[in-house]
């Protein structure tokens, strides 16, 4: 069966929401970088119930109602960037962490490169928050839709910096 699809409106433009029968396998950008995110679109189906959760929970997350996603997910890609995918969903709401922490926590110190590679590649952005992911200084770098879609998701989830 191809994946199905949902178009849906955010804060931080467009998104379209991609699932196969039973779990959620990308978030893209409007914007999206062609290749990115290797996947094939089938139908849209607005009445898919894995494309209806997330998009129910995306929105839940946009008004600051929930701070995790419960949602099942089947991404594709390496072994190493299924690593560090899985590790992004354990940086907590509201903080942020550097690619060489994230390096650190897959257990590859020295691989602070190509953690930021993989995280360049996560398919299911914002689930799986790849935008808590910043720079050693403590600055923004790069983020698939954009520094400016970077930052207004870190001021959604930390209002008061």
């Amino acid at each position: 069966m191809p994946n199905a699809y949902l178009k849906m409106s955010s804060p931080v433009g467009q998104l379209t929401l991609v699932a196969s029968e039973t779990a959620l396998k990308a978030v893209l950008w409007e914007n999206e970088k062609p290749g990115r995110v290797p996947i094939e679109l089938g139908p849209e189906k607005p009445d898919h119930p894995v494309l209806k959760a997330a998009a129910k929970q995306l929105n839940a997350y946009f008004k600051g109602e929930i701070t995790t996603f419960d949602l099942p997910l089947d991404p594709v890609g390496s072994a190493f960037q299924l690593e560090v995918w899985r590790t992004l969903a354990t940086i907590p709401y509201g903080q942020t962490l550097s690619y060489g922490e994230l390096a650190l926590r897959v257990g590859r110190p020295k691989a602070a490169r190509a953690v930021g590679a993989a995280n360049g590649k996560n398919p299911l952005s914002i689930v799986l928050p790849c935008h808590r992911v910043i720079g050693a200084n403590g600055q923004l770098t790069g983020f698939a839709n954009g520094l400016e879609a970077k930052s207004k998701l870190l001021a959604l989830e930390n209002p008061n910096k």
